[in-house]
């Protein structure tokens, strides 16, 4: 669920719904996709209105964008934590 609902706001973010059906969860975010800077932060935007979660950029880092599994195994991480008892805080 959470990868399909990635998918389906990166081929949003690139205005492509013909995106979402190359889409696999070893696609580089960054270099397959091409999200440029303005892109990346609707992203970014688009995943915490999803999934109700603040990406602290402290903790986030550029291989997190590798590959679509990269970044949904982080977003899991962050929800871990928020449901953990560590509501409040960013991860």
């Amino acid at each position: 669920m959470v990868m399909q609902t990635v998918m389906k706001i990166l081929s949003e973010i690139k205005e492509s719904p013909e995106l979402l059906s190359t889409l696999k969860p070893e696609t580089d975010i960054v270099n397959e996709v091409g999200l440029d800077s303005l892109q990346m932060i609707n992203f970014v935007l688009a995943i915490e209105d999803a999934f109700d979660v603040e990406i602290d950029f402290d903790h986030f880092q550029l291989e997190h964008l590798n590959s679509i599994q990269a970044f949904v195994a982080f977003l899991e991480s962050v929800r871990a934590d928020v449901s953990n008892g560590a509501s409040g805080q960013t991860a």
